[in-house]
């Protein structure tokens, strides 16, 4: 394909995203099916473009304030991943002068919404939090993340899928957190791969792998999963527990439990049971009351810990929504709450990088239930972290570098995870 039309792709599916009707990835997948024309390479160069875009929008929409030609053609120049000879090949005079000026133009005489290009709302909450990393922070938020995966324990072990992947040219290395995953150096197609086909592993961010291990489920338990989803954190809790037990997947959406059941049955496993609820005050909940040796509230969330692979996210939340947001995560862990038994484990966690979803909803469940007591989560952690050669004290280390306080807390920057939170609470006997 010509290069100036590949560009025109670029920009016409730019004028779909940016006006963030709908999820990026949504809007990118229907304009490929319209579009069937585009090959494999054409697709990933004009998806990579529009990530690119909305991961700099704030720069790039700066740079775009001058030069020949439409907005968004503009910001599929700036944003174009492919060869810069290539992209040459599209350009006017015009245009190439243009763009060698912005190349020229040094951050220096930038502001600093320009530079780290994040909603303004949303600075100061992560300055507080994270101080002189702040930079970093947003550096690595726009980096695309890498790709994790989770090794089936019930099926598979971790150094076999790791020698089965080498042995299709995929590169793999250990996770140094979760005992279960393997990182790739690159983003490979895995879907027909046997040992994919066969239930070996699934696609899981390592900080996720750990809110299934912190929740510590063991065989012949009833566990709950509280906001299942498609249902990630299911199956590797399912895995813990060795198919023995009982394991109910709860969400409000049956669409998304859905989606658990192709994963379930490459699973291999047959101690889960799905159930589509209608809020979290559902009477199959009810009758659930003080009966759960653990609970996992995964709760709905802001998702900004997940940035790096949703950068459209940052763009289409709204400071006024959190209020919404905060009160609904309240409700759901109440509720969840009761189904824990006596000596129960219930862990609260989100995906979210904001204080507000995160300590605060947190403090105020704690605050009004002294019936549950705060596990502090890194002596958890060290039981479950692999072991590299480290003694007691360096892996105790190891475990507190992922806390703040008594809760989990895993940064893009710090830990190459997404951003997660997590805090967990026994029930008194």
């Amino acid at each position: 394909m010509h290069p100036n039309a590949l560009i025109d792709h670029a920009a016409q599916l730019l004028s779909r995203v940016l006006t963030f009707n709908h999820p990026a990835d949504g809007v990118v997948a229907r304009y490929f099916r319209e579009n069937k024309n585009l090959g494999p390479r054409e697709r990933h160069t004009v998806s990579e473009t529009v990530y690119a875009v909305l991961r700099f929008k704030t720069r790039f929409e700066l740079l775009a304030r001058s030069g020949p030609g439409g907005r968004e053609r503009k910001l599929a120049i700036l944003g174009f991943s492919g060869s810069s000879d290539f992209l040459a090949g599209a350009l006017k005079p015009q245009e190439a002068e243009w763009l060698a000026h912005c190349a020229s133009a040094g951050e220096a005489a930038m502001m600093d919404m320009h530079r780290h290009n994040l909603p303004v709302w949303m600075v100061p909450n992560l300055k507080a939090q994270v101080a002189d990393g702040f930079d970093a922070l947003a550096e690595t938020l726009n980096t695309p993340a890498p790709l994790d995966l989770r090794v089936n324990t019930f099926k598979s072990k971790r150094e076999d899928v790791r020698k089965a992947l080498k042995a299709h040219g995929i590169s793999a290395t250990n996770t140094p957190y979760s005992p279960w995953g393997l990182r790739l150096s690159a983003n490979p197609s895995l879907t027909r791969l046997p040992e994919y086909e066969q239930g070996a592993f699934e696609v899981q961010d390592e900080g996720s792998q750990l809110l299934a291990a912190l929740l510590g489920a063991k065989r012949g338990e009833m566990v709950a999963d509280f906001c299942a989803g498609a249902g990630g954190k299911t199956l590797a809790i399912g895995a813990m527990m060795r198919s023995t037990g009982r394991l109910y997947a709860f969400d409000t959406s049956a669409h998304r439990l859905d989606g658990l059941k192709p994963r379930l049955a490459r699973s291999g496993l047959s101690n889960v049971q799905t159930a589509a609820i209608t809020n979290e005050r559902d009477d199959r909940v009810k009758r659930l009351s003080h009966k759960m040796d653990r609970v996992l509230v995964d709760a709905p969330c802001s998702g900004t810990g997940t940035i790096r692979r949703n950068p459209d996210l940052k763009w289409r939340l709204k400071e006024a929504e959190l209020a919404e947001i905060t009160a609904l995560q309240s409700r759901i862990l109440a509720s969840a709450a009761q189904m824990v038994k006596p000596g129960g484990r219930l862990v609260y966690a989100t995906c979210s990088l904001l204080t507000q979803e995160n300590e605060a909803v947190a403090d105020a469940f704690a605050a009004a239930h002294p019936d549950f007591e705060a596990l502090p989560v890194a002596p958890l952690l060290q039981n479950v972290l692999p072991n590299q050669g480290e003694t007691g004290d360096e892996l105790a280390a190891k475990a507190e570098k992922l806390c703040a306080g008594n809760c989990l807390r895993l940064w893009p920057h710090l830990h190459q995870t997404d951003g997660f939170f997590a805090a967990v609470w026994q029930r008194r006997a």
